[in-house]
């Protein structure tokens, strides 16, 4: 469980409006026990991550508050804004921020039929390299409703990563390394259909877990062992 925090940006950064329409954004994930696709829904300033073998991720954009469902338990755990903000600064994430910056690095690659450009980033947390198409069609408006569920507590910059605003278009593939540890995550599929309120609701059959699984900041993680990007 750790790099709770780190990681779990990554992938919803990865996976990353005016028109503020609902988006299912399908990711296909590589990397330290995680293969296999993920699902994040948005709505408003609401998120649902489902990975697979991992609890269903839950954040809120209003609150900053977390919450994880165990299906096979039909538990959840909820975890505040104050706990997660503790533990970004309990890492001095957002001090590595400060000396980090994105840059070109010349390379190119067509990834799903999109051009994209690489650029480096480097903490003494993380290396990372995102992979940005800059004619992904709606970018802007994409990256703006990716933003509304992770602001406060979650906002990429609190724990050392990118802010949306860094990017000149649309991330579609994400590299990050920690230590021996690399995570890669690509966006297979965006659509734009709604999606039920509900999916964002703590099941009326679920119970609290009696002991609250504390969330660990530290670099290696993965997303929704812990969590995006």
């Amino acid at each position: 469980m750790r790099n709770f925090l780190l990681l779990s940006a990554a992938i919803v950064l990865a996976s990353l409006c005016s028109a503020r329409a609902d988006l299912t954004i399908i990711q296909r994930v590589d990397g330290i026990g995680q293969n296999g696709d993920v699902t994040v829904k948005i709505k408003g300033d609401k998120e649902r991550i489902d990975a697979p073998s991992q609890p269903t991720r839950i954040i809120d954009g209003k609150t900053g508050e977390m919450t994880d469902l165990i299906s096979d338990q039909k538990s959840f755990v909820k975890i505040s804004a104050a706990q997660i903000k503790a533990a970004a600064e309990s890492m001095n994430l957002n001090a590595d921020k400060k000396s980090s910056k994105l840059a070109s690095t010349g390379k190119k690659e067509t990834i799903n039929g999109y051009e994209t450009e690489e650029y480096a980033y480097e903490t003494p947390q993380f290396k990372a390299s995102f992979w940005v198409a800059s004619k992904y069609p709606g970018a802007a408006d994409i990256l703006k409703q990716m933003q509304a569920p992770i602001a406060g507590a979650w906002k990429p910059s609190n724990m050392g990563m990118p802010d949306y605003t860094d990017f000149n278009g649309l991330p579609i593939k994400t590299v990050i390394s920690v230590g021996p540890n690399q995570v890669v995550t690509t966006i297979m599929s965006i659509k734009q259909d709604p999606v039920n309120a509900g999916e964002f609701e703590v099941p009326k059959d679920f119970q609290p877990l009696k002991r609250p699984i504390e969330p660990d900041s530290s670099p290696g993680t993965s997303p929704s062992s812990s969590s995006t990007p």
